[in-house]
């Protein structure tokens, strides 16, 4: 019988299924046009909170991913966590990401060093991708689309600056839009929340998505349950679409007792990491939507399984995305997987989603993103456009 040709990958020329080691993960933070996050203290466009990280093999493949934390932190972690990286096998994601997670809890689960692994994740898949000449998608199991709907992700303004915002995204071809954090439920005014409410489903239209963030992970956020029932039957009044973050993250009887009575779905889960967090707010039924997020939650091999965990209590997963152009690219590959993630997550306007890769993303003339079917996330970063918003792209290209 013959045997069946190996494939090559067409950058480095390795066989899939060869030896591809870990040569040196490099890193290099985003600043400059930094959008501002909501915030009690508010973020500068000078601060940096989101960071690239560069895989480098010996095989001379390259994988990209990205992590929602200072790059401070990141290049710190990362000399932490080399003598665990450093030679292991890139084309082995999910079990190198979970030595890394393994190794390193009693320092901590959740904080710098989850969110760097995110990175180093992605970027693994990215470069198993690269080296199988498949997109992620069909390596997480299979594509069950080819595309996906955008929602057009936008901090709340007064409602006249509301309504011009929503009504610009929509001239540029979004038909799904989620408003959040701002003025609404920090001011104790009732009415002004709901016109900002009215202002953005006004400006979208009736056929619009609409969803509304209050961004109750925000510091101090001052209101809890009943706040957050009488917003939720408002929010039915306007056909919106789910209500996230309500509540402080750590209020898991209160997110149950919301979920329980809201006439809208309830939705959150960005702020969690690693699966073992979430499992208890599926077991108690406090979530209709989760919301990891694959540059803080552990990657990709933490992400699905989370979602395949939130499948199994009949919640929807659907990726919190408010990062960079490698965290949409990876949050549309595993739209690709997962049946009922309908929607993903578009900064509005942001230079390091919009700015930072050959070709960019295009929104067709239905309000749908193409989901990349070239190898591995299906993206190229652009190295003259990075120099904008980074003090030197080198590490991202060289080793």
């Amino acid at each position: 019988m013959a045997q069946p040709r190996a494939v090559r990958c067409q950058w480095c020329g390795a066989r899939a299924g060869g030896t591809v080691k870990i040569r040196s993960i490099k890193s290099v933070g985003l600043v400059g046009e930094t959008p501002k996050g909501g915030w009690t203290v508010e973020l500068k466009p000078e601060d940096s909170v989101h960071t690239l990280i560069a895989v480098h093999t010996d095989a001379g493949v390259t994988g990209y991913g990205s992590v929602f934390t200072n790059p401070l932190l990141v290049a710190a972690a990362l000399r932490v966590l080399e003598p665990l990286y450093r030679g292991e096998h890139a084309l082995e994601p999910e079990r190198v990401s979970e030595k890394l997670a393994q190794n390193s809890f009693w320092m901590g689960m959740g904080g710098t060093l989850t969110h760097t692994i995110s990175g180093i994740d992605i970027a693994l898949w990215d470069i198993l991708g690269k080296v199988t000449q498949q997109p992620v998608g069909r390596l997480l199991g299979g594509r069950c689309r080819e595309r996906v709907q955008p929602y057009c992700s936008l901090l709340m303004e007064e409602p006249d600056a509301m309504h011009a915002v929503v009504s610009r995204f929509r001239a540029q071809g979004f038909r799904a839009f989620k408003i959040g954090w701002g003025p609404f439920g920090r001011r104790g005014d009732a009415g002004l929340d709901e016109a900002i409410v009215a202002a953005a489903r006004a400006a979208a239209g009736p056929a619009a998505l609409l969803m509304v963030d209050a961004g109750g992970s925000d510091a101090y956020w001052p209101n809890g349950l009943k706040w957050a029932l009488r917003a939720a039957a408002m929010l039915a009044r306007h056909d919106v679409y789910w209500f996230e973050e309500a509540l402080k993250p750590e209020a898991i009887e209160d997110y149950v007792q919301l979920r329980r009575a809201s006439p809208v779905p309830i939705a959150a889960g960005e702020v969690l990491t690693r699966r073992q967090t979430f499992r208890p707010w599926f077991v108690q039924g406090a979530l209709d939507i989760v919301q990891p997020d694959v540059t803080k939650v552990g990657g990709i091999s933490e992400q699905r399984k989370i979602a395949w965990m939130a499948n199994e209590f009949g919640i929807r997963y659907i990726g919190h995305g408010w990062n960079t152009a490698l965290g949409v690219a990876t949050d549309l590959q595993l739209a690709s997987v997962f049946p009922e993630t309908t929607v993903v997550e578009y900064i509005g306007g942001s230079p390091y989603v919009d700015g930072i890769t050959r070709g960019g993303f295009k929104i067709d003339a239905e309000g749908y993103l193409e989901i990349p079917a070239k190898p591995g996330l299906g993206i190229e970063l652009d190295r003259a456009a990075l120099a904008r918003y980074t003090p030197d792209p080198t590490p991202l290209f060289e080793p």
